[in-house]
Formats: structure tokens, C-alpha cells, sequence
């Protein structure tokens, strides 16, 4: 029996051989496609990419068309071939058409690649003439982006050729083909892209292609890109970019009962048609490389700030819900406080007895010191009550990645026992010692979504929805992630005696003389301290302007958080912008147009200036005027482009133009 069995298992295991073979090579030939590379040549057909649309149906992003030239290196013959005529008819050097082809013959002899992308009409119009002078080079079209908005590029993001890292990683795309980056473009980039369709062409010995492979057996049909709806109100967007132009900072504006995004605005920005065509990457560079404004780091996303004074919401809700004070707790302000030896806090209120309401509309610090103080020590042990302060605080999404829907952003910081232990080993301290952290300062840090998530928690009393920038994608279900409640630790009858004194921040307060005559807005202005280290030392630089609020008081639509750096003081660059904003959002016009034309006016740009050294400030002027440049230019090509009607136009553009 046992001399019968290894022959018995070499008799299977060579038959389960032989019938996989036979498989492979008879029935299924499949692997033919990969190993005929000289009979078979792969023609993809790229879809459009899905449109984009914002909340009210506007249409922000449609296609144009474009085209790549394709070269197969084994079928050119460089020495037979008029290499000058073919730079001139392209507009290229001679050494970038050796360093193209060198790059060509490295990713494959056989298989094409890019040559150059992105044609134009015109330019593809002139060489597709002369094209049958050239072996080896062929045109495929594709669809660019057209941007029917300039604003809105740090949401958009844009496209852009796939690296040798992405073919490895994901094997739909080869080597040419176009993947989204940053913004809505990368985040639903397997949305957008669609399908792209592959014909299996079969060519004789003579490399003529004489139909299709195994009559098209294994050819697909492309699936144009969704269409997806945005969560962005456009002209909400455009006009907060308006605002903020000569300055620096973000605006990001949340529809408290969705979390939905209505406006998130990066300052400075640029118009996203610079990343469109042939002059993207020269343009992306020079954006890239201004290293000073830095147009590119999208600030409301990526920025983190001392949060200032809006961060004392928190402060009194945590304090409620912990039972240290009620609404009637009264400290004496002296114009600041001294809370240990040779420390005091100031304070830039009118002093007196100081309970919750006053305490927030005036903007008490010694009111929140001592508030703050009190919840620290109301445990015997202080790392303690540092980790119960700080649970509260993360239940409204603070210190950690939030889970919207967009491919970049950072934790901001809360700060736990463990920050302290390090920062003070050995050392006995308590909520005196951390007391910054009650007015936004200390090691509290946030970005400019995260405080208008704060405010919409706070103007649903307790709740919010993740916040998300994509209201719908045809045929498909909103995330769940994005319908789930999250609920804070505080109860909801602490909220109410809060946004009372938020509202008379408008009537009485801080930021009296800022309000709209019939809408009930409630806010709370901020001043961040701002330092910089130069050459080692901390040095003190112009206040940050923060300004928070949600509107109306109650069934509140917009809840809104604007950040200008270097602005002073709360009310004078964002309280403005934030009352503009709210009051262009519920009526669609402005009324405040003293504010208007102080905002769209003025700028910041001098205060800018002092941060950096005279060489800096001449980079920056001269890159400025190399992106406007080149952005006209770009419009001007574009609107020639635009008065062409292309033969194979789509329906959708049709429509569109209709």
C-alpha cells in the first residue's frame, strides 16, 4: 500500500498540472494579451471625467477635450524621421525630444507611453496633418478639466499624470493615464474617473493593424465618471474669497444640522484653471515654491492656531457640566488676576463683578482663569482632572482627525496629563500652572474646521454631524459615517445659558456694532497671541483675528469660523467677514455695505511684508505677477479654445452651453 502511494500522488499532482496547462493555453488564452506584445496593440478609450456641481445644481467643473501624442518606442525610426520638423510643428527643443524618447525606451520598447500630453485643439489640429510623417507616434484623446468658477481650488484639487509608484501600487492605470489630487479630485477619484474602456488590436507583420483580437472578445466599453453634487454653496464660497484677498488665514462655514461644508476658504488662493493644460506643472512649481504665502497649504484644513477667547465656550460648559459653577458664580475682575507669585493675567474688560453671561460677552479672563482653575482642582489629583477637562473637550472633535471627506488635515492638539508629565517632570502642578489653556492659549490648539464644528455642536446644544463637502453622488448612498449623531459629554441644558451670553456678545458685547438689523446671530470674538522664532529667540508678532458664530439663534442654518492671521483683534478683520457671510448665506444680498467695502478693500499685505526679509518680499512680488501672467494667458488660450466647436461635442455640452 505504501509503495503504491507516492506514485499515486506524482500520477495526480502531474495530471492537476496537465489540465491547468491545457486550461491556461487551449480554453483560456487571456495570457495571450500580456505575451503578444508585438501582434496585439492596446488602444484605451478614456471616459469624461463626472461633473461637479455645487448645493443648488451650479455647475463648477466640466471637461474639455484634450490630447495626449503617444509613442511606441520600437517603431520609431529616429534616424529617418525629420526630428526638427517634428520639434518645430510641437514647439519643443530638440534635447527634450531625445529626453523623452530615453524616458519612452526605459518604461517600454513595445508598449506606448506619454510623449506629450495635453494638446490643445489647435496644437493637435496642426501635427494630426503631418502625423503620417511620423512612425511610431500616435494621438489619444482624453478630457481636461474646465473650470466654469475661478475660485474654489484648494476644494476642487486637480489632476495630474500617475508616477511609477501609483502603477505599481493599483493596476488600473498605466503609465500616462490622469489621477485626482488633494481636494474632491482625490478623494473620490474612483467617482470621477469612471471606467476606462480597452480595445485589443491585432496587427499583421508589417505592424498594420488588421481588426480587432479574437473579434473583440476581450475588449470593454469606457464608463463615464459620476457626477457628484457638493455641499458648497459656489457664491457663498466665491464672495469669502473675495474678503480675504490681501489677507491670510480661513474661512470654513458648516450647516449645523448636516455637517454639511457650505463654504471652506483657504487664503491666499488662485484660480484652479492654472492647473490645467501643458503650463500645469511650470505653474504648480511656481506655487509650490512660494515657500512665504504659501497658496497651496489649504489653511483651513491644515492650519493650527491658538484658538483665543472662542475656546472659553468650552471652558464654562465643561466647568457646568462639572458642577464648579452655575450661572450666578461670581468672581471680581481687577482688570486681570493674579493667580501665583510674580503671574497675573490680564484682561481687557470693564472689571466688576464678573458672572457667565457678562463673563462671555465681555470676554472676561479672569472670569474663565478662575473658572478653569477650578475644574482642574476639583480632583485631588490633578492628572486627573486634566483627563476629565480633556475628555469633554474631544467630545466635540477636537484633537484628533475629524473623518470628513477631504484627503488632508491635522489634529490640532488637546492636552492630557501625559503633555504635562512631560513638560513638567517631577513637578507638583495644577490648573494654576496650565491656566492659559482656559482663554485658548497654552498648548491648546485648533484649525479653523475644527472651531466651526465647534460652533455648530454648540448651536445644535451638544450634537454635531461629521462635516463633509459631498452632498450626493448620483446612484449612490451618502456615507453612513456622515448620518451618525455624536454626541458630547456636556447635557443639553448647559448650552442654553451659553448662547444667551453669545448673543449679547452682538448686543452688548464685544462685538457690539457688528450685528445685522433682523438676524439673531450668536458669536464670540477671539485674539490669538502669535510668536515666531527667529534666529532662536521667541519673538512676539501681530495678533491673530478669530471670530466664531452661528445664525439664527434658534433653528440655526450656518454656523461659521473665520481665522486672519497677523489681524489684530477679534472684531476688527473677522468679525466683519464672519457678519458678511452669514447675512450673504440667509438673504443673498448684503446690507452692511460699510463693512463690505472695508473688507474687499483693505489689506494686510504690510503686515505681512514686516515677517520676512526684503529678499523674500521681492520673490513673492515677482511670483505674483509670474501666476497672473500666466493665468491670463491661460484664459486667453481658453477662450479661444471655448469658440471652436468641438465635432464630437457631448450632450452634456450641449446642454450646458443651452
Amino acid at each position: 500500500m505504501r509503495k503504491a502511494l507516492l506514485p499515486a500522488i506524482v500520477i495526480i499532482i502531474a495530471s492537476l498540472l496537465l489540465i491547468r496547462l491545457f486550461y491556461l493555453q487551449i480554453i483560456d488564452d487571456s495570457f495571450k494579451l500580456k505575451s503578444e506584445n508585438n501582434a496585439i496593440k492596446i488602444k484605451y478609450d478614456y471616459p469624461e471625467r463626472g461633473y461637479v456641481y455645487d448645493r443648488y445644481g451650479k455647475l463648477l467643473i466640466a471637461n474639455q477635450p484634450s490630447y495626449d501624442i503617444m509613442v511606441v518606442p520600437k517603431d520609431v525610426k529616429e534616424d529617418e524621421m525629420n526630428i526638427k520638423e517634428f520639434c518645430s510643428l510641437l514647439d519643443i527643443s530638440e534635447t527634450f525630444f531625445h529626453e523623452k524618447m530615453k524616458k519612452a525606451r526605459k518604461y517600454s520598447p513595445m508598449l506606448p507611453s506619454v510623449f506629450l500630453p495635453q494638446l490643445n485643439k489647435l496644437e493637435y489640429a496642426a501635427f494630426q496633418e503631418k502625423i503620417r510623417k511620423f512612425n511610431g507616434f500616435y494621438i489619444q484623446k482624453r478630457s481636461l478639466r474646465d473650470y466654469q468658477v475661478d475660485y474654489g481650488a484648494n476644494v476642487f484639487g486637480f489632476i495630474t499624470q500617475v508616477n511609477e509608484n501609483i502603477v505599481k501600487k493599483n493596476p488600473y492605470y498605466v503609465g500616462g493615464d490622469l489621477i485626482g489630487r488633494q481636494g474632491i479630485e482625490e478623494s473620490y477619484e474612483t467617482f470621477l474617473r469612471g471606467q476606462k474602456g480597452v480595445k485589443y488590436i491585432l496587427k499583421d507583420k508589417f505592424n498594420r493593424e488588421i481588426g480587432s483580437y479574437k473579434e473583440g472578445k476581450y475588449d470593454t466599453i469606457s464608463k463615464q465618471g459620476e457626477d457628484i453634487t457638493l455641499t458648497i454653496d459656489g457664491e457663498l464660497q466665491k464672495y469669502g474669497e473675495q474678503l480675504m484677498v490681501n489677507k491670510w488665514g480661513g474661512i470654513v462655514a458648516i450647516e449645523p444640522k448636516t455637517g454639511e461644508i457650505l463654504a471652506l476658504v483657504s487664503a491666499p488662493n488662485f484660480n484652479p484653471a492654472l492647473l490645467v493644460g501643458r503650463k500645469r506643472s511650470k505653474n504648480y512649481t511656481l506655487l509650490h515654491n512660494d515657500s512665504v504665502a504659501k497658496p497651496l497649504y489649504d489653511r483651513g484644513l491644515l492650519a493650527e492656531y491658538p484658538p483665543g477667547s472662542p475656546f472659553k465656550i468650552l471652558t464654562a460648559l465643561v466647568a457646568l457640566q462639572e458642577g464648579v459653577i452655575d450661572e450666578n458664580t461670581t468672581f471680581f475682575c481687577h482688570h486681570g488676576f493674579s493667580y501665583a507669585r510674580g503671574r497675573f493675567m490680564k484682561c481687557h474688560c470693564h472689571g466688576g463683578a464678573m458672572q457667565l453671561h457678562n463673563g462671555i460677552y465681555e470676554s472676561c479672563n479672569t472670569y474663565f482663569g478662575n473658572v478653569y482653575i477650578r475644574t482642574i482642582n476639583k480632583y485631588n489629583n490633578h492628572s486627573y482632572g486634566v483627563d476629565v477637562w480633556s475628555k469633554h473637550v474631544k467630545s466635540f472633535g477636537l484633537g484628533d482627525f475629524m473623518g470628513y471627506d477631504l484627503p488632508i488635515g491635522k489634529r490640532g492638539k488637546i492636552p492630557t496629563s501625559k503633555t504635562y508629565k512631560k513638560i513638567y517632570p517631577g513637578w507638583n502642578w495644577d490648573g494654576k500652572t496650565i491656566v492659559s489653556n482656559a482663554i485658548g492659549q497654552g498648548e491648546v490648539l485648533m484649525t479653523p474646521i475644527q472651531l466651526a464644528n465647534l460652533m455648530a455642536t454648540v448651536a445644535n446644544r451638544g450634537y454635531y454631524y461629521t462635516p463633509h463637502i459631498v452632498k450626493k453622488i448620483k446612484g449612490e448612498v451618502l456615507d453612513k459615517k456622515f448620518r451618525t449623531r455624536h454626541v458630547t459629554t456636556i447635557d443639553r441644558k448647559y448650552f442654553e445659558p451659553v448662547i444667551s451670553g453669545m448673543f449679547d456678545v452682538y448686543n452688548k458685547g464685544t462685538a457690539f456694532g457688528l450685528g445685522v438689523e433682523g438676524i439673531d446671530i450668536c458669536g464670540k470674538t477671539g485674539t490669538a497671541e502669535n510668536y515666531l522664532k527667529v534666529n532662536g529667540k521667541r519673538v512676539k508678532l501681530q495678533d491673530h483675528s478669530i471670530f466664531v458664530a452661528f445664525a439664527p439663534k434658534d433653528n440655526p442654518k450656518i454656523a461659521i469660523a473665520v481665522f486672519v492671521e497677523n489681524g489684530y483683534w477679534g472684531k476688527r478683520w473677522a468679525g466683519p467677514i464672519t457678519t458678511l457671510m452669514i447675512e450673504k448665506y440667509l438673504r443673498r444680498k448684503i446690507t452692511r455695505v460699510d463693512f463690505e467695502k472695508r473688507m474687499l478693500e483693505g489689506s494686510l499685505k504690510d503686515q505681512y511684508a514686516k515677517l520676512y526679509p526684503r529678499k523674500h518680499q521681492d520673490s513673492l512680488a515677482l511670483l505674483n505677477e509670474r501666476v497672473k501672467d500666466s493665468m491670463e494667458g491661460l484664459n486667453k488660450k481658453q477662450d479661444s479654445i471655448k469658440g471652436v466647436k468641438p465635432k464630437n461635442e457631448s450632450k452634456k455640452d450641449t446642454l450646458k452651453k443651452k
